[in-house]
């Protein structure tokens, strides 16, 4: 009767510090995981803003498209540079504490980024434009004058760019590269360690609800992103330095520079500030009730059994080295040896890089083609593509778990998705607009004739006595429609009024129908785009919504494709051999081939002080639309045909094993369930958001 007074008194003295113990468990998980929300928030929004601000520092940096694209595919590199040693090490270590130290270079690199723009002096958006602290004005923009002598006014620009104006084509990009790179390798660790620890000591069936819910909340990061550019970018790049009412440029500028390293600098404030409690989380938690049972059976263990153990395991270590090492190159051998896994593989490398591709240039080509600002492509291109894709992954992984299907239908229905989606991105290139009226370029300058190429077109016989700078560019609007790329290639012979309201008259080349006037007046700024081409850019969005929707549906099978194709046992083989294959082949050179055909649609370029190539100011629109879609096209249509094959391919494999197959292929669709877990490696991928 005491013996059960005795247990029944250590079973109530018990209970409370198993309470306690719950309790702190819980509290410290629920931690973590509000700290991993906001870190995953904080990554991607450094992502978007790094997207959408691609624009802005070409221009700001005087760089060309494809030296923005190997400044975007370095997060690829500073993250192949690590990932090795973060997922062999990283679970072996302390994983707050990494995913901390993390966030806090990913922050830095970010903060980087911007620090250029704090040393490269004054933005000049024009050779004839200065700024001084101490006298905020500009000078007067050349006019036609047949006397003129041009070597001392560039003489004169020269000695102004090595001045007050530092060379803003000069190499300082080189710092957004390192640090873009410096954020790839401040985010390797967050994702995997992060999602393996909420594995290791969430509740026994509730893994897959927190990843859903981390996933969920990752999207703040990017809806965030878009709102700040979309704001920055209308505010000019030496806003609090320059006096703004000395700027005659637009937002619609093709030379016109947001404020885009406020954003940088506000995604490393957020990153660093997300580092700060993961230094306070323990290595590990105390397991919920799902682990006490075995951790009380191992209570009655001997304990000089469990050190013979540990002294035994010590002694083989070399030996388990090698057999690891033998067993990798096995394991490696076996997927690559695997047709369905290295179809797989291929089809979703073009997937990618298409992707990886359309998603780095996306901005500049509605900036371009549909003559909008970079504040409105950002918040409007932010806005239809979150809640497409956010839409389409849920509602395929739903259709997947509703009609339950086997192996083959999942890749039929991918397949289906993907084809969909295919055939509405063929419709973009019906909605390319025509090339601008531009004097110069598309026209002989006296607006008369088409020309057959853009390079030295003749000059015509109203500005040819005016001893223009060719390499100008103060592009005016004509009352004829046509756009000329300087006053003085214009024929203007005076101007009136000052900064924005500057009036120019006697424009020579600008002239009516079949009659001349005397006072042709023009005024500055690009002519707008055609009420046609309007017209195809509400077109545009409908069918990026279609699109974007119709390819998220059978993003879940893809990856579901790449894992169940193999043996069970080489399923992180397999996703690990195909995320580093992406991020290799997809996420480094596709910006940079992408950008490098772009630049050849450019027609006219910026010169820097120094003479040098600078960016494009100019681009021949269908052109920049054929070799943008062409590109896309030219990598979905061979995927869309290694599908097919991969089906028949699939079908051969499983017949006669239909009842094993069936078996295996019900598993797969009820991991759909625990998608977040899987869909992570695509939407965590930086080049993917």
């Amino acid at each position: 009767m005491m013996d059960q007074n005795h247990h029944s008194d250590k079973t109530a003295e018990a209970q409370p510090s198993e309470k306690k113990t719950t309790r702190n468990c819980c509290n410290g998980f629920k931690m973590f995981l509000a700290a991993l929300s906001l870190s995953f928030i904080s990554k991607a929004l450094g992502a978007v803003i790094m997207k959408s601000s691609i624009t802005q520092i070409e221009r700001r940096f005087d760089i060309s498209s494809s030296t923005v694209g190997l400044i975007d595919g370095s997060f690829e590199i500073g993250n192949l540079l690590v990932i090795v040693f973060v997922s062999y090490f990283g679970a072996k270590l302390h994983r707050p504490k990494l995913i901390g130290i993390g966030c806090i270079i990913m922050g830095t690199g970010s903060i980087l980024t911007a620090l250029p723009h704090f040393f490269m002096g004054y933005y000049r958006y024009s050779k004839d434009t200065t700024f001084n602290p101490s006298d905020n004005s500009t000078s007067n923009l050349p006019t036609c004058s047949i006397n003129q002598n041009l070597l001392p006014n560039r003489t004169s620009l020269e000695v102004v760019g090595k001045g007050l104006e530092k060379d803003s084509g000069s190499y300082m990009w080189i710092y957004v590269l390192m640090g873009n790179m410096l954020r790839g390798i401040g985010e390797t660790p967050i994702g995997p360690l992060g999602i393996s620890y909420i594995d290791d000591f969430a509740e026994e069936g509730h893994s897959s609800l927190y990843l859903g819910n981390l996933l969920a909340v990752t999207m703040i990061g990017p809806i965030i992103g878009f709102i700040l550019v979309s704001q920055f970018s209308k505010m000019y790049v030496d806003i609090g330095y320059v006096d703004l009412s000395t700027i005659r440029i637009t937002p619609k500028d093709s030379r016109w520079v947001g404020a885009w390293w406020l954003g940088f600098l506000a995604a490393g404030l957020i990153a660093i500030i997300s580092s700060i409690p993961f230094f306070f989380l323990p290595k590990t938690l105390n397991k919920p009730n799902k682990e006490k049972k075995a951790s009380a059976s191992s209570v009655s263990l001997p304990m000089k059994n469990e050190e013979k153990s540990q002294m035994a395991s010590l002694t083989k270590t070399g030996q388990n080295v090698t057999d690891t090492v033998t067993g990798f190159l096995q394991s490696l051998k076996s997927i690559l040896t695997n047709p369905l896994y290295v179809l797989t593989l291929f089809l979703t490398l073009l997937q990618a890089s298409s992707h990886i591709g359309s998603i780095t240039y996306v901005f500049k080509y509605v900036e371009q083609q549909y003559g909008n600002s970079a504040s409105e492509t950002s918040i409007l291109l932010g806005f239809i593509s979150i809640p497409s894709l956010a839409v389409g992954m849920f509602t395929g992984g739903f259709i997947v778990k509703k009609f339950k299907f086997t192996l083959v239908g999942i890749a039929k229905f991918s397949l289906c998705a993907h084809m969909t989606s295919f055939l509405f991105h063929l419709i973009n290139f019906a909605l390319i607009c025509e090339n601008k009226s531009v004097a110069g370029l598309t026209l002989t300058y006296d607006g008369n004739t088409p020309v057959a190429s853009h390079v030295n077109v003749p000059l015509s016989y109203c500005n040819s006595d005016c001893n223009c700078d060719p390499t100008q560019w103060e592009p005016l609007c004509g009352s004829n429609g046509i756009t000329y790329m300087s006053p003085c290639l214009a024929g203007c012979t005076s101007s009136s009024g000052s900064k924005k309201s500057i009036v120019f008259h006697n424009c020579s080349c600008v002239e009516e129908n079949g009659f001349q006037s005397k006072n042709n007046s023009m005024k500055l700024g690009e002519c707008p785009k055609s009420d046609d081409c309007k017209r195809k850019f509400y077109i545009y969005i409908v069918v990026q919504i279609l699109t974007l929707f119709s390819a998220a549906l059978g993003s879940t099978s893809n990856i579901m494709l790449i894992f169940k194709n193999v043996e069970p046992e080489l399923k992180s083989l397999a996703m690990g051999f195909h995320s580093l294959t992406i991020r290799t082949l997809g996420g480094i050179p596709a910006p940079i081939y992408f950008g490098a055909l772009i630049d050849r649609a450019c027609m006219k370029w910026s010169i820097n002080n120094y003479g040098k190539q600078g960016s494009c100011r100019l681009y021949n629109s269908l052109l920049y639309g054929h070799t943008f879609f062409g590109l896309t096209t030219g990598l979905k249509f061979p995927a869309l045909v290694l599908f097919v094959v991969l089906i028949f391919a699939m079908k051969k494999k499983y017949q006669g094993k239909d009842i094993k197959a069936s078996e295996n292929e019900t598993k797969a669709v009820n991991e759909a369930n625990s998608g977040p877990l899987i869909n992570d490696a695509k939407v965590d991928h930086e080049t993917h958001i």
